[in-house]
């Protein structure tokens, strides 16, 4: 007996099948999922060495204007724990502690790459020890984008 569906009909059959299988299966408890989510980033920061944010989160803006480019605030003051988060207003920029202004300090975290959408934004954990530190704008340090985070214990 010839069988009423044709290839491509039973194709298409067989797919609408599958994609109901899969949207059926997707609908699984959020609590649950938001556990499995937080014990991911709680193993990722176990494996990483770096610690939980623990402080707060310290906004500094990153703009070029008619007053030029600039960190705002460009003097921070922090915890370890605390995160700076750098939000691009206008312009390109990155943020780099760079190690040959930074003498003797260590962990420093390496240059970031080039901030280029408005709103983008670049977190920065505090982990480094307690002291001054010294960060720029690449690309506009010689314009005097510059910065200086100091750290208390």
């Amino acid at each position: 007996m010839p069988s009423r569906f044709t290839a491509p009909r039973r194709l298409l059959a067989t797919a609408i099948v599958s994609l109901l299988a899969v949207a059926a299966c997707g609908g699984k408890d959020k609590g649950a999922g938001d556990r499995s989510e937080e014990q991911h980033e709680e193993q990722h920061e176990a494996k990483s060495g770096a610690p939980a944010a623990s402080g707060r989160v310290i906004a500094i803006n990153v703009t070029t204007d008619e007053k030029g480019n600039y960190f705002a605030p460009s003097e921070i003051e922090a915890k370890r724990g605390d995160i700076l988060r750098f939000t691009l207003v206008t312009g390109v920029h990155n943020v780099n502690f760079l190690p040959d202004s930074n003498v003797g300090k260590s962990g420093l975290p390496p240059a970031s790459d080039l901030l280029q959408l408005p709103g983008q934004m670049l977190d920065v954990p505090v982990t480094f020890a307690g002291g001054t530190y010294y960060f720029q704008c690449d690309p506009h340090a010689a314009l005097g984008m510059k910065g200086h985070l100091k750290v208390d214990d």
